[in-house]
């Protein structure tokens, strides 16, 4: 009985062993070195972390991205910064790529600005004879005034005594008219085109002289008119003031045309000249379109905001635009070159800094083949780039999957985006991590890297009761950057100008050098968040937002801060070309610089506490 059972058991679990390997049938012979070369076949690795190097697919330990496949190739000899993969390695990696094309594009500048006076239609009306005003007759300013409406009545001797000399100089012309002398008679006629002349310079209109001559009695009083038409913007006069010769009485602005003044920043230059039309609205006429024409591009920038003055000029003969009114504008430009410029897609190249390198697929190849080029750009419009440089008309360029064919570069220790040169991985760039470096050093031990880090001596007299005023500037700049890391443009804007309020509504408790020394950081603070503020987009935002990075955590290390919570600072190399800082209270890297793209990427450098008595101040 007892052998039964075990023969049983020994049948069944032979069954259940055939079941599993595919109902029965017999084992197919494997070549153990087959398996091997499989697994070894494809590495699965981050784009962004190229040190991680796993057998099967997944997410990357770091940055939580897709893990993608790379295959050992043998491309050395295509030259060194040459990929090739296998045509299954290729799909898996989802590469897909954009024929380089010759075609005019078109770019949507959006500017932001308001409604001035136009400066030629302006007029300064002031009193020509000393005197005293007795009746205003305009005595408010916003009145619109007719050309020839009068303005005021002025009381003047003097013009009373120049009326009374043209009267008697035509009586005398009237009784030497009969002389026999022609000398006489010259001179009377001329005595009577001076005192004319005199009552013209001094303010009388020709009709004002004409019905002076047909009364033939002088007035003590002069009445002075509007020489155009439009509104009154500025007054003066004031009823039984005195004037002196010269002294202003008024301004008329004739607004039938007005201007339209906008700010522009470097990059958005090259799409800009005199001439072109410009659509825009006002908050206050929504759904309402407005056009102008750029007439003036100011040759000077503004420092502070890296901008230029850009204005146009409008039509407003209805009034609806009132000097004072916030625009919003779109300027449509278009390449007018003779011959189409080059263009790529703006996801083809890689950029950093002053490099720009894109992957080209090469033809005629029996397996995808993508090389490696340095190209040079030209501006940005909308969805592509404009190629200067690098790259010929119908050559393939990799517009998705090039994070990946780049990172498989530096895996084989090829020149690559993150290291031209090659041999090894790129220096300085850890991601993720939070091993700080040394209290007070420069994030990845270039002071350019730190994003304009400015330079102060330390000030010895800072009381500690200022620490608290810089509290809501910081938390103010803490949400600008997590609207930043977050892709929320309208937020990001809105804590700019908290940011900006809380920077002018510091408390200055200050004396001597921590007084001016205050005073100067302020202003550069202010102009910093401001420019955040003023940017066009999103990505003009992050552009100014490094440098403004630096004068916050200068200003917290100087001056202090209230809350017991450390704050830290942030480096990663991946913008710009020496990398880019910024400041989070959380441990956890939350890059403000490519959103949710690249959230993950960076690490901590250095950290401040309220607390901190050397760091701190």
């Amino acid at each position: 009985m007892r052998r039964s059972i075990i023969a049983i058991a020994i049948v069944a679990a032979f069954g259940l062993g055939l079941l599993l390997r595919g109902g029965g049938e017999a084992p197919v012979a494997q070549d153990g070195h087959a398996e091997e070369r499989a697994v070894a076949a494809t590495i699965w690795t981050c784009s962004m972390h190229p040190q991680i190097q796993l057998p099967a697919p997944g997410k990357c330990p770091i940055c939580f991205m897709d893990l993608i496949p790379l295959e050992a190739n043998d491309d050395d000899d295509l030259g060194p910064r040459t990929l090739v993969l296998s045509e299954a390695a290729a799909s898996l990696a989802e590469i897909q790529t954009t024929p380089v094309e010759r075609r005019r594009i078109s770019s949507r500048i959006r500017l932001i600005g308001e409604v001035t006076v136009d400066e030629t239609r302006n007029r300064a009306i002031s009193a020509w004879v000393p005197g005293r005003i007795d009746t205003l007759f305009i005595d408010f300013t916003g009145t619109e005034v007719a050309p020839g409406e009068p303005l005021v009545s002025l009381y003047s001797p003097t013009l009373y005594a120049a009326q009374a000399e043209l009267l008697n100089a035509l009586a005398a012309q009237g009784e030497l008219r009969e002389s026999p002398d022609p000398l006489m008679r010259r001179t009377a006629a001329a005595t009577v085109a001076s005192a004319r002349e005199r009552l013209r310079l001094w303010g009388l209109t020709s009709d004002q002289i004409a019905a002076l001559e047909v009364r033939g009695t002088a007035r003590h009083h002069l009445t002075i008119v509007s020489p155009l038409g439009g509104v009154v913007v500025h007054k003066n006069a004031v009823e039984g003031k005195y004037v002196e010769k010269g002294s202003m009485l008024y301004t008329v602005a004739d607004l039938s045309r007005v201007w339209i003044a906008m700010a522009a920043y470097e990059s958005d230059l090259v799409w800009l000249k005199e001439g072109q039309d410009v659509d825009f609205r006002v908050e206050a006429l929504p759904g309402r379109t407005f056009s102008g024409t750029v007439i003036f591009i100011d040759p000077v920038l503004d420092p502070r905001t890296r901008t230029v003055l850009v204005r146009l000029d409008v039509d407003n003969g209805e009034g609806a635009l009132k000097p004072g009114m916030f625009v919003h504008a779109v300027v449509a430009a278009e390449t007018d070159a003779a011959v189409p410029p080059l263009v790529i897609p703006a996801s083809a190249p890689l950029i950093t800094g002053e490099r720009a390198v894109v992957y080209v697929r090469l033809p005629e190849r029996d397996k995808p083949t993508f090389e490696g080029r340095e190209i040079v750009l030209g501006p940005r419009a909308g969805d592509h780039y404009l190629v200067v440089s690098g790259l010929v008309e119908g050559e393939l360029v990799v517009t998705k999957g090039n994070f990946k064919i780049d990172s498989a570069l530096q895996i084989q220790a090829k020149p690559s985006m993150m290291n031209p040169s090659g041999g090894g991985p790129a220096p300085g760039h850890a991601h993720g991590g939070n091993a700080p470096a040394a209290a007070g050093s420069p994030a990845g031990g270039d002071a350019a890297a730190s994003g304009d880090r400015v330079a102060h001596a330390e000030i010895p007299d800072v009381p500690a009761a200022f620490g608290p005023e810089l509290e809501d500037v910081l938390e103010s700049y803490l949400s600008l950057q997590a609207a930043l890391a977050a892709d929320d443009d309208a937020a990001a804007v809105r804590s700019a100008r908290s940011a900006a309020a809380a920077v002018a509504g510091v408390d200055m408790n200050l004396a001597g050098a921590a007084h001016a020394a205050w005073m100067a950081d302020a202003g550069r603070l202010r102009g910093a968040f401001a420019a955040v503020a003023a940017a066009g987009d999103l990505a003009a935002r992050r552009a100014v937002f490094q440098p403004l990075t630096a004068k916050v955590w200068d200003a917290l290390r100087r001056y202090g801060y209230r809350d017991d919570r450390p704050v830290r600072l942030f480096h990663c190399p991946m913008y710009g070309s020496k990398g880019a800082d910024w400041i989070q209270r959380a441990a956890t890297t939350s890059k403000p610089y490519y959103g949710a793209a690249m959230l993950r990427c960076g690490s901590q450098t250095d950290s401040l506490t309220a607390s901190d008595d050397g760091e701190g101040r």
